[in-house]
């Protein structure tokens, strides 16, 4: 999957499963809300996991909840247990050094992708897993 989609999976697999606490959610049964293959599910479940976020139990009566409550996860812990923190892209070839751009882009680009990220990364801290179900309720009551 790409990685530009699996905090938004991820997201969706947790508040399906904030809002359906009562009984464990299956692979296939959250794939279907999430309208993707349940392989899909299962590997971000699995770092959902890793991150104890989510408790999965195998077998007939398996199925998958949350760890916690949904006031307590941030959108910034799902981030963290999906998001690889891969470096953004910079330029395939180096720049020429030579050139007053080339010489100095990286450095520059380098120092405004940081600030982007730490500015994303504080506004998911301040959001939770409660936020977003009571926004997705909001809506539903607003249909």
């Amino acid at each position: 999957m790409a990685r530009n989609c699996r905090f938004a999976v991820a997201v969706h697999i947790i508040t399906v499963l904030a809002t359906h606490r009562d009984t464990p959610a299956t692979s296939d049964w959250i794939a279907g809300s999430v309208n993707t293959n349940p392989v899909v599910v299962r590997r971000i479940l699995s770092a959902l996991a890793k991150a104890g976020l989510v408790q999965s139990q195998r077998g007939i009566a398996g199925g998958s909840a949350l760890a916690k409550e949904p006031g307590a996860i941030s959108l910034l812990d799902i981030y963290r247990a999906v998001d690889e923190q891969e470096a953004q892209a910079m330029h395939h070839q180096p720049p020429n050094p030579n050139c007053p751009v080339g010489a100095h882009i990286v450095p520059v680009l380098t120092e405004i992708l940081r600030c982007a990220e730490d500015a994303k990364q504080q506004e998911l801290a301040k959001r939770n897993v409660g936020d977003v179900v009571a926004a997705i309720r909001h809506r539903i009551a607003a249909e």
